[in-house]
């Protein structure tokens, strides 16, 4: 398992310094790394300035007494403000707070006069309730008047496991230790916190089996050496057959679905679509098969040939009876198969059925709207994605600028790297063609899931302004270049 992704919960980083305690590091000697770690990275990004340390009554306020002595003795004129008495500190922020040679203030936005950085250091990933009274007033004001704020683990107020916000207001900076949490990279916490910097604060890797991290940040360590390799003695059968029901009077959907499955490397590429639709579709294709059906028989006879090894339906499909015969019909086959859009929202008022009929691998693929016509919307982003992998049977892609990816049995996958440029129509068609194009090879598909939303960011990004779903396609395979590369 890739280790390096990992994302941790708070229970599981109370865990790790636990842990890191019994093996011989004391909890004094973590917060003296961890605040050695806040004034270190400040010093490397800013020259010498007035900077104001807001301390909280816990761990994070100790964290931040730390960096205050170590920037004061490197010279840089600091003031310490904390939340409550300092005699009411105990354990290692006692310690630390002791250490302090300075005065420290009560906290209020006074002692914001002058600063040029603040540092956060009020309250951890830990907190469960919003912020208020002067916590709440300080930070404001702070924002108010645009100090860059440098965050301690997270910004006061932003939940580590979920990343909704209590209240936070944004960082420039957040320095985090040993590993991000959730919060961290899902929304709005990604965008609250800046700039994230993980520091090593003497935490070993050694303990993550122990700690049995079930969610990770998207990256082409997680799945890379599970992409379909090509064969000098393969064919195009050997990479698979992927197969599309096409929609009318809506044909673009799908037509972008199967460019990018072709591109994502299935072999061959066929488009199952309604007789009428036919020429538009067949003028339109070129190294897409196209396939006409009149009646649901069509189709299946279609299915009864093994070399199909992928399936699309939802894109352009309509929200229709023959969209709901068409997916519980690729879905008896046992074979991988991908469910979006239409094929998703025309089971709203029978959820069971679509669970009950998914005895294979099969990937849904909603966005928020789509995903609160069959599954529970309470809770945060990843608890959601969770729990409906598991009712469903089926893996997760809830999309978004933070896309989860969940299987069946609970591990999660957070994506990071989707750049606002893929708020465009049809932009969703393309990632399950890229999706169903790992499936036809073979791929397995909670790692083709990620590698496709992974996939679908990177070729984003490299168009930039501008895009449009038709441009994603043809940026493929200058990202698997790429990725081979690294192989």
């Amino acid at each position: 398992m890739n280790y390096q992704t990992v994302l941790l919960n708070v229970r599981q980083m109370e865990e790790a310094d636990r842990l890191t305690v019994v093996a011989g590091t004391s909890i004094i000697e973590l917060m003296a790394n961890a605040g050695a770690a806040v004034a270190r990275t400040i010093m490397q990004r800013w020259s010498s300035r007035p900077v104001s340390v807001l301390c909280g009554p816990g761990n994070n306020g100790g964290d931040g007494f730390v960096a205050a002595r170590l920037l004061a003795e490197a010279g840089w004129k600091v003031r310490v403000a904390l939340l409550g008495d300092r005699d009411h500190l105990v354990g290692a922020a006692r310690h630390h707070a002791d250490l302090w040679q300075g005065s420290i203030e009560p906290l209020n936005a006074s002692v914001l006069d002058g600063a040029a950085i603040v540092v956060d250091a009020i309250f951890g990933a830990g907190l469960s309730r919003p912020l208020e009274g002067t916590t709440a007033e300080t930070l404001a004001a702070v924002a108010l008047k645009n100090i860059p704020i440098v965050s301690i683990d997270v910004p006061s107020g932003l939940m580590g496991d979920t990343g909704e916000s209590l209240g936070a207001v944004p960082a420039a900076l957040t320095v985090t230790f040993f590993r991000k949490k959730p919060g961290h990279v899902l929304l709005p916490g990604r965008l609250l916190c800046g700039e994230i910097t993980v520091a090593d604060i003497g935490t070993p890797d050694t303990l993550l089996p122990e700690l049995a991290p079930d969610t990770f940040e998207n990256d082409p360590g997680l799945w890379i050496s599970a992409l379909p390799h090509l064969s000098e003695g393969g064919n195009k059968f050997t990479r698979g057959h992927a197969l599309i029901s096409g929609g009318y009077p809506l044909t673009g959907a799908a037509r972008m679905a199967a460019r990018a499955a072709a591109r994502a490397g299935a072999g061959l590429t066929t488009l199952a679509v309604p007789e009428i639709a036919f020429p538009i579709y067949a003028a339109a294709m070129t190294s897409i098969m196209v396939q006409p059906i009149k009646v649901q028989e069509d189709f299946d006879r279609l299915l009864d040939d093994p070399r199909y090894s992928s399936f699309l339906v939802g894109p352009g499909a309509g929200v229709t009876e023959e969209t709901r015969t068409r997916a519980l019909s690729l879905l008896r086959t046992g074979r991988a198969t991908v469910l979006d859009a239409d094929a998703i929202t025309i089971f709203q008022n029978d959820s069971q059925a679509l669970f009950q009929a998914i005895i294979g691998p099969c990937i849904l693929t909603p966005h928020e709207g789509e995903f609160a016509r069959l599954f529970d919307t309470s809770g945060d982003k990843l608890t959601r994605a969770r729990n409906a992998a598991r009712n469903s049977d089926a893996i997760i892609v809830l999309k978004g600028s933070d896309t989860v990816i969940t299987s069946r049995d609970g591990i999660a996958i957070i994506n990071t790297n989707a750049p606002p440029t893929l708020a465009t129509a049809g932009a969703g068609d393309v990632l399950s063609g890229i999706l169903l194009g790992l499936l036809a090879q073979g791929m397995d598909p909670f790692l083709a899931a990620a590698a496709a939303v992974w996939m679908h960011g990177a070729a984003a990004s490299e168009f930039g302004p501008g895009l449009i779903a038709e441009d994603l396609p043809d940026l493929l395979p200058g990202i698997l270049r790429r990725l081979y590369a690294k192989v």
